[in-house]
């Protein structure tokens, strides 16, 4: 039962996807459909577990934004049930499986992080989050079999990508029914609520692709194709790596307890020059005109990184909001500044933003060698020595050179701003009790 609502603006969706270099497949008959103007709801889901999403995740997040700011209804689909069992799609190895309420936890704390972005607000094109535990798990191992198995042959899905690339390193029927699990995910929301279109990325088109397969064959359309489907590119980094992961491979989260907002925004600040065009058609709502125009300025003057900037403020303002974005700008131009900090506010923040160490009298009491140590702004004692005979070390703005120094008077009584050759910049804080 399609949404009867009209939406003129989801004509020019698939048009804003192509310039802005997104779109990587969809299903024939589309365009007309969003052509005609009447209002589609689509889903994308969402894999629950763990409590936070990551920037990986900012691809289909912006896909819903996009599609309900073109008129329409967005769907997100966390996998509480499927969760329990793992993709195989772009995977090497079979995930741990969580139990029900760790995914109940990390269903609620990733509709919060939506909330950020979709306007779950009611009217025609409001957000709606679904969990197809609420499906699944009433799904009988009979019904299984008999409403979807029975529709999908053995040699259909081997052919699949996704299942072929881990065929040779081990794949267990666990996983390998994955597919025929999604399938019926869109089945069950195409038939209860309303949703005409799948969206997800490249390494997603043959789950897609099934889903769309069990509807036509369990006769829910009619002549005309009854469902649709998007897949965007994927998204890789000048290495090749997936995207979202930082320098050190961690993922890059959307929960400020896991990524500081000054780690986010610096995650964006410091994007290679060859992806923030890029970055910004995917991850900004930004118009064409002014794109385009950011493109001359990457260009231009490449080491000003103002693009790079504005694209970092953007993007963390829309999940961490204005304000810890804003803070974010000031701990960074206070950690590359080449004056000394000594504003006891700014150096609160600093390492705050930064989870910078805290040292108790005992450290205090041993001199800077020890501080360094301890505190892991130098490997060992050893290279603390080293890097204070260097002349490296620099302690709320005097340059140490005695190997015995001891501590100077903390800032306000509680701050330390170490410096660690040119760029390394720390905040110590005095620990109390």
């Amino acid at each position: 039962m399609p949404d009867p609502g009209h939406a003129p603006e989801l004509r020019g969706f698939l048009e804003d996807l192509e310039w802005r270099g997104i779109l990587h497949a969809t299903t024939p008959g589309l365009a007309e459909r969003l052509g005609s103007g009447r209002r589609i709801s689509a889903y994308i889901g969402f894999d629950p577990t763990a409590d936070s999403l990551h920037v990986g995740h900012l691809v289909p997040i912006f896909g819903l934004l996009r599609l309900q700011r073109h008129g329409g209804r967005p769907v997100a689909l966390v996998g509480g049930g499927t969760g329990m069992i793992g993709d195989p799609s772009g995977r090497s190895s079979e995930r741990n499986l969580l139990d029900v309420p760790t995914l109940e936890r990390n269903v609620v704390a990733i509709r919060a992080q939506l909330e950020r972005f979709l306007d779950f607000a009611p009217g025609p094109a409001q957000a709606v989050m679904a969990n197809n535990l609420d499906w699944l798990g009433k799904l009988s191992l009979i019904e299984y079999l008999r409403d979807v198995g029975k529709h999908f042959t053995v040699p259909y899905m081997l052919a699949k990508d996704s299942v072929q690339q881990r065929l040779e390193r081990g794949l267990s029927f666990t996983e390998f029914s994955y597919m025929t699990l999604q399938a019926f995910d869109f089945a069950t929301l195409y038939r209860d609520y309303g949703v005409e279109m799948q969206m997800g990325g490249a390494d997603q088109w043959g789950n897609i692709t099934a889903g769309l397969e069990l509807i036509r064959r369990t006769g829910e359309g009619g002549d005309e194709p009854p469902a649709h489907g998007i897949a965007y590119k994927l998204l890789l980094s000048p290495s090749g790596a997936k995207f979202g992961k930082s320098e050190g491979g961690e993922s890059v989260w959307l929960d400020a307890d896991r990524t500081t907002p000054y780690a986010f925004y610096q995650y964006w600040v410091q994007a290679d020059d060859r992806d923030v065009p890029t970055y910004i058609r995917w991850f900004t709502l930004w118009g064409r005109e002014e794109t385009e125009a950011l493109d001359v300025e990457i260009a231009g003057r490449p080491e000003a990184r103002e693009a790079h900037k504005r694209l970092a403020f953007d993007v963390t303002a829309r999940v961490h909001g204005e304000p810890a974005a804003a803070d974010a700008v000031a701990v960074s131009a206070a950690l590359f500044q080449r004056e000394p900090i000594s504003d006891p506010a700014l150096l609160s923040s600093v390492h705050e933003a930064t989870r910078g160490p805290s040292v108790g009298a005992e450290v205090l009491g041993g001199g800077v060698v020890v501080v360094l140590a301890e505190t892991g702004l130098a490997p060992s004692r050893g290279e603390a020595r080293r890097l204070i005979q260097g002349g490296a070390i620099t302690v709320n703005g005097e340059r140490v050179t005695d190997v015995a120094a001891a501590m100077p008077e903390p800032i306000a009584g509680e701050w330390f701003e170490v410096r660690v050759g040119k760029r390394n910049r720390s905040v110590v804080r005095v620990a109390r009790g």
